[in-house]
């Protein structure tokens, strides 16, 4: 049980830390960092700005201006650099946080041993980068919205009918695409709200998985059955991932928040 439970803790910290930084477009460099005495000292402001732009991060400084969709500071994320105190050697790592100051990622350590300050700043920021650039950063328009992705419904060139079913003394449409559909609703699973997630149910109705709430909108801690795993998405698709036997299982699931 105690192992179960590590694995789990992996699993959320994989999917609900890691891959956060996706879900924010704008990124905001400071002029100096704190070890920096003067703005851009060594030109690290302006080799970081060139690091990011190159990984595909939009950066900008933070006095430039920005669009009206940056006008809420918790849509941007904030680039750091510190420095660890080392002899004889410069380490340098990044750090990238929220609006509220919690760490989003944290680079590798570069080094370097030059002695030259322009030249060993420039080398040991250039290596805590391939962090960075290992991330491959690509903007994920719907998770930037802060809440749980919901798929635009495809348009249906076969007849429709509509009829209710009454789950959980809710009343609520579904749409049933007939036989000539090539989509199995059968497989659809739906989610209805509780006190501290969800419960994904099937057309019967029956209970299949139950979702708690993290931090994030898109991942949740899940149980389905006696089995623990993590439920996220990803390129718009939902997925359940749990360990068995000390295997990663991944199974996609088709769910209608």
């Amino acid at each position: 049980m105690k192992t179960r439970f590590l694995f789990l803790l992996v699993l959320i910290s994989s999917y609900c830390f890691s891959q956060s930084v996706n879900d924010y477009k704008t990124i905001l460099i400071p002029l100096r960092f704190d070890f920096i005495k003067t703005d851009n000292q060594y030109r690290l402001v302006t080799l970081s700005k060139f690091n990011l732009n190159k990984a595909g991060f939009q950066a900008f400084y933070n006095n430039e201006p920005l669009a009206k969709e940056n006008n809420d500071r918790c849509s941007l994320m904030y680039f750091d650099v510190v420095k660890e105190n080392a002899f004889l050697t410069t380490k340098l790592y990044i750090t990238i946080k929220d609006c509220n100051g919690k760490i989003i990622f944290k680079s590798n350590i570069g080094t370097s041993k030059e002695k030259d300050y322009e030249l060993a700043y420039a080398e040991a920021l250039n290596k805590a980068f391939i962090s960075i650039y290992d991330l491959q950063y690509k903007y994920n328009d719907v998770g930037n919205s802060n809440s749980i992705a919901v798929s635009k419904p495809e348009v249906a060139t076969v007849p429709v009918r509509i009829t209710e079913v009454v789950l959980a003394q809710e009343t609520v449409k579904q749409v049933v695409v007939s036989q000539d559909a090539i989509a199995d609703n059968s497989k659809i699973l739906y989610a209805q709200p509780t006190a501290t997630g969800f419960q994904l149910i099937d057309s019967t109705p029956k209970v299949i998985i139950k979702v708690y709430n993290t931090s994030r909108k898109d991942c949740f801690i899940a149980v389905k059955e006696n089995v623990q795993g993590v439920l996220f998405t990803k390129d718009n698709q939902w997925f359940f991932e749990y360990y068995l036997n000390d295997k990663l299982i991944s199974e996609k699931v088709d769910v209608k928040f």
